[in-house]
């Protein structure tokens, strides 16, 4: 039917294309872009903005200008549709690339920066270990250096004829200071 009414037009002289560019004068249908934030994330959201009234004349073949407004009405909803779906999908998109780059960021600490923090930790306490018994070492050799001299003043006292008396004190405190450091166990 709808081609009869073209041929019909077209051979009785009658050309609406004109009509239909002189009514576009504005968009119809206009597209308004936001950002919404989503855990910190900016994501980009597209809505539909309200059409523009726009006065039609509809030339009709026959029926056609109703034909023409259930037409754009259906083309009308398809561009919500599509304005929603490439909402969405741009969403996806930007949180995709998102949970990409946190992927990564967890997996550099994970496998990067957590084994640098375990070693270092394990070097000083390494270090800290070999610092204290390097302390017991200087405190036997000085124990044992403190005796040396007590014993070299105790023999030349006997040479001489004197008697030294150690006090109890410091040859338990030497025989316990000894003992004990013996014990301690790394």
């Amino acid at each position: 039917m709808f081609q009869f009414l073209m041929n019909f037009s077209v051979f009785f002289g009658v050309c609406c294309s004109h009509m239909v560019i002189e009514n576009v004068d504005q968009p119809t249908f206009k597209l308004k872009m936001g950002t919404e934030n989503v855990v910190g994330v900016k994501l980009p959201v597209f809505e539909p903005w309200a059409s523009t009234a726009q006065s039609r004349e509809y030339t009709g073949l026959g029926q056609g200008g109703q034909k023409v407004k259930a037409c754009r009405e259906t083309y009308f909803k398809a561009l919500e549709a599509l304005v929603e779906i490439a909402s969405l999908q741009t969403t996806f998109v930007t949180l995709d690339q998102v949970i990409k780059i946190t992927n990564r960021r967890v997996n550099a600490i994970e496998y990067v920066v957590k084994p640098r923090l375990v070693n270092t930790i394990a070097s000083v306490e390494v270090e800290l270990e070999e610092l204290e018994r390097e302390e017991m070492f200087r405190l036997k050799k000085i124990q044992q250096k403190k005796e040396r001299d007590a014993a070299k003043a105790e023999a030349e006292a006997a040479k001489l004829g004197l008697a030294i008396q150690r006090p109890a004190d410091v040859a338990s405190a030497s025989s316990h200071a000894v003992s004990s450091a013996s014990e301690v166990v790394f």
